[in-house]
């Protein structure tokens, strides 16, 4: 798994920002924080409920400097429908290769769901030279991360 002060691993992928678009992690990079927040399904409660926390907090990401992104295997066409019916207005990536998934080892199954090869829930904080600089995972993907915590690296990195 990334760890903090790892290299973070780039990837590419499809940006659901309202429309289709190609995505390159590095393309981001050099411009402040990036925050990656990876979960599991759009439209499942846990992870609504994580996309909407972040949401309340994308004000303060932004006066930070930070990026924030979130990043599931959910097609891009799916993603945009959750970012329409959750009022989310930061850019969720389309991981359905599993590219990024693969590099940040964050693959699970969650067999009650009939979620197979998704992402585990985690956040990484990434400063503008691709440094991990905070990692936040759980062993049980209905947990939330805590939000102030996060807030508290992304200024850190800023």
């Amino acid at each position: 798994m990334v760890s903090e002060s790892d290299t973070a691993p780039t990837f590419t992928a499809t940006l659901a920002n309202g429309d289709l678009e190609p995505f390159d992690l590095e393309a981001y990079l050099g411009d402040g924080p990036v925050v990656l927040a990876f979960f599991p399904g759009a439209f499942t409660p846990p992870c609504s409920n994580e996309m909407v926390a972040l949401q309340g907090h994308l004000d303060a990401f932004e006066a930070a400097g930070a990026t924030l992104l979130g990043v599931s295997a959910d097609s891009a066409f799916s993603l945009n429908a959750f970012r329409e019916e959750h009022g989310i207005e930061f850019d969720l990536v389309s991981d359905m290769s599993r590219e990024a998934i693969d590099a940040y080892d964050l693959e699970i199954d969650i067999d009650d769901l009939g979620l197979h090869g998704v992402a585990n829930r985690a956040v990484f904080v990434l400063d503008e030279d691709g440094v991990v600089t905070y990692v936040w995972t759980t062993e049980d993907p209905t947990n939330e991360p805590d939000y102030e915590a996060l807030l508290e690296a992304v200024e850190a990195a800023a």
